[in-house]
């Protein structure tokens, strides 16, 4: 009995471990270093006021990505594939533009980020920016989907020192929640941010990224329900990083000097971290930001190779050797070495990492659109998005995408 019962009881585990990775990659990947630093901005300048937004972007950032994952596992097709079978090429090429856009000031914000760290210790940035590039080419060439998928999770768990940075602040209980009852939607600069945070949870090449993995895992529809528990888990972690963040600098900097200036990591670091010592500071929050940037970059760049290749029809997977599919590995190569290039020459992180932020939201309505519309016509009749459900889902996209043109608009004037 023991010896036929063991293997029935390890195998539901082994396929849990197998379907799992997907959801907590692209959440981990979420909080990269331009939404830390959105975050930062957003306590250090309002407080609190913009905590309440980050409870509020958890259901939606889940509704998002539910979707993309159960459109991967049904039809086993990419994001770009399914809308060039459904729409046509040209729409897809418009889907893939924005998903290149937002992959480029991604990564330009992921490096610099990095960057910025090594100059906490005196690296100077090109070092830094070439030894991560060599260091991913050579992980991604080499490797099977499984092993970075691996790596990029274990980089990304360091960004959890955030949320116990926001536990060392010590927050002040009737400031956090006098500011969770505060958005103010007349003032053009919480709008603006507000239009940051927004583009900092819910990106466009996160989608395209859930939903190609999901396929380059072969992942099957019996798999759903391990997959949305997974990516709902994801998005809450990803979002106490956010609110980590947050608290952290609206305890610090946000009530004692809220007009200091953040205009490079060293300053973020040193603000948010004195009390837990300038030298343990430092590094805590090094480590936190460097396995954030880490993370988005394998995502993000992988996502670009995969997102072209989808409509362009290339090989692309990971699964095969680099002289089999060399454009997926060209255009990785090529989209950090491109970026590695730019952020060398020098970029002011902060503005360009909000900037990048706001941009993400403005896309939203293309990204959101044909997210819906697959998901309301792609899918066999069990799966397909309807009923009640697919009223709620349209209003939250619908609202979500007009609010970030709205506020991206009004602030930016």
């Amino acid at each position: 009995m023991s010896i036929q019962t063991i293997p029935l009881l390890r195998s539901p585990v082994r396929r849990v471990l197998a379907v799992t990775g997907t959801g907590i990659v692209v959440m981990l990947a979420d909080t990269d270093a331009g939404s830390i630093i959105t975050a930062a901005q957003s306590g250090a300048q309002r407080g609190y006021q913009l905590l309440l937004l980050q409870f509020l972007l958890i259901p939606i950032l889940f509704m998002v990505q539910e979707l993309t994952v159960r459109l991967g596992a049904v039809t086993g097709r990419g994001h770009g594939e399914l809308i060039m079978e459904r729409f046509g090429r040209g729409w897809a090429w418009l889907s893939v533009s924005t998903l290149a856009v937002a992959c480029i000031g991604a990564l330009i914000s992921e490096l610099s980020g990095l960057a910025g760290v090594g100059l906490l210790f005196g690296v100077p940035a090109w070092v830094t920016v070439a030894c991560v590039i060599a260091g991913l080419i050579a992980m991604v060439w080499t490797g099977s989907y499984r092993s970075v998928e691996r790596l990029a999770m274990i980089f990304g768990a360091l960004e959890l020192l955030f949320i116990w940075i926001a536990w060392r602040a010590h927050p002040d209980p009737r400031a956090l929640l006098g500011g969770l009852a505060r958005m103010p939607l007349y003032d053009r600069g919480y709008l603006y941010l507000a239009t940051a945070n927004i583009g900092a949870v819910i990106m466009p090449w996160m989608i395209f990224y859930q939903q190609s993995a999901v396929v380059e895992k072969q992942l099957r529809p019996s798999d759903l329900r391990v997959l949305r528990w997974e990516t709902a888990g994801g998005a809450v972690i990803a979002q106490l990083v956010m609110i980590g963040v947050l608290v952290a600098t609206a305890a610090t900097i946000g009530r004692i000097n809220p007009d200091a200036p953040l205009n490079t990591v060293q300053e973020i670091s040193g603000a948010i971290t004195p009390f837990l010592g300038t030298d343990l500071g430092r590094v805590v929050f090094a480590v936190g930001m460097s396995g954030a940037a880490i993370v988005a970059t394998i995502v993000v760049s992988l996502t670009a190779a995969w997102g072209v290749g989808e409509v362009a029809g290339y090989r692309r997977s990971l699964a095969d050797h680099p002289l089999e599919a060399p454009w997926f590995y060209g255009i990785f190569t090529l989209c950090l070495v491109a970026a590695g290039v730019l952020v060398a020459s020098g970029a002011d992180l902060v503005k360009l990492s909000v900037g990048v932020q706001v941009l993400n939201a403005l896309l939203l309505p293309i990204v959101l659109g044909f997210l819906y519309a697959l998901a309301t016509r792609a899918l066999p009749e069990p799966h397909r998005l309807k009923g009640t459900y697919a009223v709620v889902v349209g209003v939250i996209c619908f609202v979500t995408a007009g609010f970030g043109i709205y506020a991206g608009l009004t602030g930016a004037v």
